[in-house]
């Protein structure tokens, strides 16, 4: 007997400060997105944590 494969219908979640985002690759591999890079990018910094960030003092930049 096979696996029972899971359905993919419907979205995602999502944070709600990621409301909207969608990101896609093309055929040449690039990457696509509705959301401006920055945003994200500080989106990113503020929630998620960084292993190799962590013991590292803001100083040191």
């Amino acid at each position: 007997m096979g696996r029972k494969k899971k359905s993919s219908t419907g979205k995602p979640k999502v944070n709600p400060a990621l409301e909207g985002f969608d990101i896609s690759i093309n055929t040449f591999g690039e990457i696509n997105t509705n959301y401006d890079l920055d945003k994200l990018n500080e989106f990113l910094n503020n929630n998620v944590d960084d292993k190799k960030l962590r013991d590292r003092n803001e100083d040191e930049k």
